[in-house]
């Protein structure tokens, strides 16, 4: 007797749509040397940035709908079609309502729910992942997934090891049902281990540690990363991830088109290709003009490399992240927008 998992799927969640959103404002590496000890060529030997944006016109749920919106318009969908707005992030505008909700109002997708979904810079792929089982369920049609962080608002700019790696942005995708199992999201591996809480974390805001005065000036309320040990579990966590996948899926490195990495370290990006056995020119990077969007990272990635024509129908891609918990985790897919 069949298993639910032997169960046959009669419908792969296909991305059909992108969108993004960038701020405006541009802090280039010279920015950092005026407010804290460092120098372009540190910045850039040591993670590959060169620039990050910063938003300030608006919260995370306005550069989300300025996501959707961009995604809409490109892409001719009429938002009261959207069933599902699930949004990754880990600065809502608040805790509550959702940031989903805001998106569902701005955008004027009337018909939807949707929820926020928190796992920091695995965010996507665990949102993407639960968008997926959505649609490949039948139920619903068109599901919109978005990655979205104003990460300038829980950064401490005096602290060196931190405020020189994130920026803001926002990038949606939608996903649809299609009968073509040859494109569409084909398989996924996610972990978390909470064994990692004490190496990045934001600990001020919650219930453990809710906003007092002594919490504010204890500078609970910005992040903290323990460099060395994230670095080093990143570089195993990715690499040993997106390897594992590949090895699931009976892929050898011919197979990959691209790389699809959250961008949190351009020497984390290279070893994870390296391991994969693919060239560093296969490894979608954008790491230099944006920085670490946390949740954002990977959808800008596809959004870039699809307008710029890198990317084209039947292309296979292996996402894979690494973030705060820990998280990570991989997805491989095979791009279905011609």
């Amino acid at each position: 007797m069949a298993t639910s998992k032997d169960k046959i799927r009669n419908y792969n969640a296909n991305i059909t749509a992108v969108g993004m959103y960038l701020p405006e404002k541009v802090l280039d590496n010279h920015y950092f040397e005026k407010i804290v000890d460092t120098n372009d060529e540190w910045i850039v030997s040591r993670t590959g940035i060169r620039e990050r944006r910063k938003e300030e016109n608006g919260a995370t749920s306005d550069m989300a709908a300025r996501a959707a919106d961009d995604l809409i318009k490109n892409h001719n969908i009429n938002p009261e079609e959207i069933d599902v707005i699930i949004v990754a992030t880990v600065t809502p505008d608040m805790f509550f309502p959702a940031t989903a909700c805001l998106v569902q109002e701005k955008i004027g997708a009337k018909n939807a729910w949707g929820f926020d979904l928190s796992a920091a810079c695995s965010g996507f792929l665990f949102a993407l992942k639960t968008g997926a089982g959505l649609i490949e369920g039948g139920t619903y049609k068109k599901v919109l997934v978005i990655g979205a962080d104003k990460m300038s608002t829980i950064i401490n700019y005096k602290d060196r090891n931190t405020c020189l790696l994130f920026g803001d942005a926002a990038s949606a995708v939608l996903l649809e049902p299609t009968e073509d199992l040859n494109i569409g999201v084909k398989d996924s591996i996610l972990h978390c281990d909470g064994s990692g809480k004490e190496s990045l974390y934001m600990k001020g805001g919650g219930s453990l540690n809710p906003p007092t005065h002594e919490t504010v000036d204890q500078g609970l309320h910005t992040l903290y990363q323990d460099g060395k040990t994230v670095f080093k579990e990143a570089v195993k966590g990715m690499a040993d991830i997106s390897v594992e996948i590949m090895q699931k899926n009976n892929l050898s490195s011919d197979d990959v088109a691209y790389l699809v990495p959250h961008q949190a370290n351009l020497r984390i990006i290279d070893a994870t290709a390296n391991r994969m056995g693919i060239p560093k020119e296969k490894a979608m990077v954008n790491i230099d003009k944006y920085g670490n969007t946390t949740a954002a990272t990977i959808p800008l990635c596809l959004t870039e490399y699809y307008r710029d024509g890198k990317l084209k129908k039947g292309d296979n891609l292996v996402l894979a992240a690494f973030g705060a918990g820990f998280t990570w985790g991989s997805i491989y897919l095979t791009w279905g927008i011609d």
